[in-house]
Order: C-alpha cells, then sequence, then structure tokens
C-alpha cells in the first residue's frame, strides 16, 4: 500500500562500494524528505556488507542483500518492488561529495508537477556537463512509483540497460523529463575505478547491455521515434 504523502523512499543499489556508500548512507539519513531508504546490496565481495552492519537497526533503514550479484537492473527492481511510497529517488553508491540538498533538487519539480521523471547530472565530472552526451543516463533520478511498476520484471534483466529502458519508457509514453545540474557532485567514470583493461571491459559490457536493451524493447524505441517527429 503506497503512502498517500510527499515523503519519498530512496533507493541505492551498490556493488562493491565499501568505500564510498557509508558516507552517501549518512547524508541519506539526515534527509528529511526521505522517510525510507532502501540500499540493495548486490552481491558486493568487498566489504560493502560490514560496511552495511553499522547501520542495521535504524527504522529508517532497510538493507536488502541479494546472495550473489544480479546487475544494476535487477538490484532497482528489487527496491522499486519494495518500496512504499510513489515517490522514488534514486541514488548511486559510488558518488563524491553527495549533499543533502540535492534530494530536494530531484524531487521538487515532481512535487510541482513539472516534470514526470528528474535526473540529476553531476558536474564534476572528466566530461563537461553541459557538453556530456551520457546525461540521460546517470543513476541520480527521481520519478513515481506508478510511472515505472508496470516494468519491474523487465528491468530485472536489463543491468546496465536500466536507465535506458526507463528513458525510452517516458519517451514513449510522453511523460516528460527534465534535467538538473547537482552542482560539486562526482560521479566516478570506470577509468577512475578500475584498472584499464577491466574498464575497457566495463565499457563494452555496458555498451552491449545498452544495444540488447533497445532490440528487446524495439516497439519503445519505434515509439520514441514517432513522438519525436510528431512534435
Amino acid at each position: 500500500m503506497e503512502h498517500n504523502n510527499n515523503n519519498a523512499t530512496a533507493i541505492m543499489c551498490a556493488y562493491n562500494e565499501k568505500q564510498t556508500i557509508g558516507g552517501i548512507l549518512e547524508t541519506l539519513l539526515k534527509c528529511i524528505e526521505l522517510d525510507k531508504i532502501i540500499v540493495v546490496n548486490d552481491g558486493s565481495t568487498d566489504g560493502t556488507s560490514i560496511v552495511l552492519e553499522k547501520f542495521i537497526g535504524l527504522t529508517k533503514l532497510r538493507i536488502i542483500e541479494l546472495p550473489e550479484n544480479k546487475g544494476k537492473g535487477f538490484a532497482m527492481a528489487e527496491g522499486i518492488a519494495n518500496a512504499q511510497n510513489n515517490l522514488l529517488v534514486f541514488v548511486d553508491a559510488d558518488l563524491t561529495n553527495f549533499k543533502v540538498e540535492y534530494i530536494q533538487q530531484l524531487i521538487q519539480p515532481l512535487l510541482e508537477g513539472k516534470a514526470n521523471m528528474v535526473i540529476g547530472q553531476p558536474t564534476e565530472n572528466v566530461i563537461d556537463y553541459h557538453l556530456n552526451p551520457f546525461i540521460p543516463l546517470a543513476g541520480e533520478r527521481a520519478l513515481f512509483r506508478k510511472d515505472v511498476y508496470s516494468l519491474i520484471e523487465q528491468i530485472r534483466e536489463t543491468r546496465f540497460g536500466v536507465e535506458t529502458l526507463i528513458n525510452l519508457h517516458y519517451k514513449a509514453n510522453n511523460m516528460k523529463t527534465l534535467y538538473v545540474s547537482l552542482w560539486g557532485l562526482t560521479h566516478p567514470t570506470k577509468m577512475h575505478k578500475y584498472p584499464f583493461t577491466t574498464s575497457v571491459r566495463e565499457y563494452f559490457l555496458a555498451a552491449k547491455q545498452i544495444t540488447k536493451t533497445m532490440a528487446v524493447n524495439y516497439m519503445l524505441v519505434v515509439l520514441t521515434i514517432r513522438n519525436i517527429f510528431l512534435r
């Protein structure tokens, strides 16, 4: 049963993010707009679980431990399925300099009816935020649970194609997406997180999963193109 108020649930999915997840979680716990935080630990093997143990018992927090890595899409679907509020905020677990005010920036346009989904762009990245072609794939986003609930089973299978699926769903259904700049926020590239060969492999896998998502959901692609030309 969804709560009939403006409170939001934050969903954070993590895979081997022991260095950053604790700090982000501490910030989320201070956010008055959030009355629930769901952390989905996606089979981490680096000690992320040990960091999360320090937060066990907090009434505002629910930790879901997946026994093995299922991919970002599966973890996000678990968060959506277990959320009770209609207003959802997704937050990546590998951010630096995450601030409380970002949550308000993400949800306020939804509360004011200015958008159906809000995507936040970290400004402190390698690619200038004005020119970044990957803005639509940013993990920091707010949306209404009712708008994506029907996609849960599809989302489970997307892995790194999850943002692509959600974006296509919104465009195909003529739902408005608003972009906001999250000043001071840094999201590391794979090159910063992994050795060179590993990062190249990760980029290749992500591209493959995004392409597969578009192929499997080709009707959403067709509807999106149609809507663009009908504007």
